[in-house]
């Protein structure tokens, strides 16, 4: 199952890059902008058409204007590179969380409750432990791939599709 799941997060990379790559696109295109608006203003002050005064305040503007656009580019290249593995160990993770928390000292044990469950209740002697996202979809998707294996003939990898009908 991790194996169809991790190709589907492979798949869902190429989207995520798509709309990063998009993003800093038009972000690059807004910060061009505004360079040609500098440009031109000094341009205009070296003519004499507008004074030193009015340059330098405007061009404060746009440079602050400029770095906050580049803050935003450095954001979406940033998530572009760690999206893909993010969900890879998410994935790992979740495959190895009985493992590792068998092995984990009580307080570690509590660090990866925490990451792995919300909003527990105990009620009547019975624990009901809700999942994080995205864990909760991949142990509905683990009920959905045990259900259909247990009743397919066929060998093989039945996650081809790997959301939870």
């Amino acid at each position: 199952m991790a194996g169809g799941l991790t190709d589907a997060l492979r798949e869902s990379y190429g989207d995520e890059r798509q709309y990063h790559e998009e993003a800093i696109q038009r972000l690059q295109s807004e910060y061009n902008r505004l360079q040609a608006r500098i440009d031109m203003a000094y341009t205009d002050k070296l003519d004499g058409k507008i004074d030193s005064a009015f340059f330098d305040r405007r061009a404060i503007e746009w440079r602050n204007e400029q770095d906050r656009i580049l803050g935003s580019i450095e954001e979406h290249q940033a998530a572009n590179q760690t999206y893909l593995d993010e969900g890879i160990r998410i994935l790992e993770l979740s495959r190895r969380a009985y493992e590792l928390f068998v092995k984990q000292p009580p307080r570690e044990k509590r660090h990866l409750l925490n990451f792995l469950l919300s909003n527990c209740t105990w009620k009547d002697g019975q624990l009901t432990a809700n999942l994080r996202q995205p864990f909760n979809m991949i142990a509905e998707m683990n009920i959905a791939y045990q259900k259909k294996k247990a009743t397919s003939s066929a060998k093989g990898d039945l996650s081809a599709n790997w959301l939870p009908e």
